[in-house]
């Protein structure tokens, strides 16, 4: 009957289209005066780790939190494009403070691209993710934190939440939670693999 019963509530929620994590209490993260989502503002002030088409014009920019699924599930679904754009993964801590120990290795780590994606195996398998010291330097810790403020300011309420000049219309696009190859491909108006 428990199975049953997980079986359906996990219906539900992907029924209801929801593909995002946010905190539990999203009134204490929503900025009270929304400031408008800027590439320059996020290539200024947020700290990340850069994967992909290094040289690409086109920068898309992942706020996420490392015990997010959701995105784990984008991380996924972005490899296929690294070929074609350049990923900045924006580590916050939102959901827990094993999210800014492994945050703060990502941003560390000597190929934070091999280990993000050995983190993200790890957790979407059910196993946390990477081992990582609670004991970060406080720069680190200073970046996440001031990359979880940049979030909040823009009023967006879950990660992961992408940003990014769609190639197609020259627009700049913004959306939170995850989503699949094509429709991410779409998104940022490049063809999809």
């Amino acid at each position: 009957m428990k199975l049953y019963f997980l079986f359906f509530s996990s219906l539900l929620v992907l029924a209801l289209g929801i593909s995002g994590c946010s905190p539990k209490d999203s009134a204490t993260t929503a900025a009270a005066s929304k400031r408008e989502v800027s590439l320059p503002t996020i290539a200024a002030e947020a700290k990340g780790f850069a994967v992909g088409a290094l040289m690409s014009s086109n920068t898309v920019y992942v706020f996420f939190d490392t015990q997010c699924p959701h995105c784990g599930h984008l991380w996924t679904a972005s490899a296929p494009l690294q070929r074609k754009v350049k990923f900045v993964w924006i580590p916050i801590g939102m959901i827990n403070a094993t999210s800014k120990a492994q945050g703060a290795a990502l941003l560390t780590a000597a190929n934070p691209a091999a280990l993000m994606t050995e983190h993200e195996t790890s957790l979407l398998a059910g196993q946390g993710g990477i081992s990582a010291s609670s004991n970060v330097a406080p720069e680190i810790e200073q970046s996440i934190k001031n990359n979880t403020q940049l979030l909040n300011s823009f009023g967006a309420e879950s990660v992961p939440f992408i940003v990014a000049k769609n190639m197609k219309s020259g627009q700049t696009v913004s959306r939170e939670g995850a989503m699949s190859t094509v429709e991410l491909a779409e998104f940022l108006g490049v063809d999809a693999p």
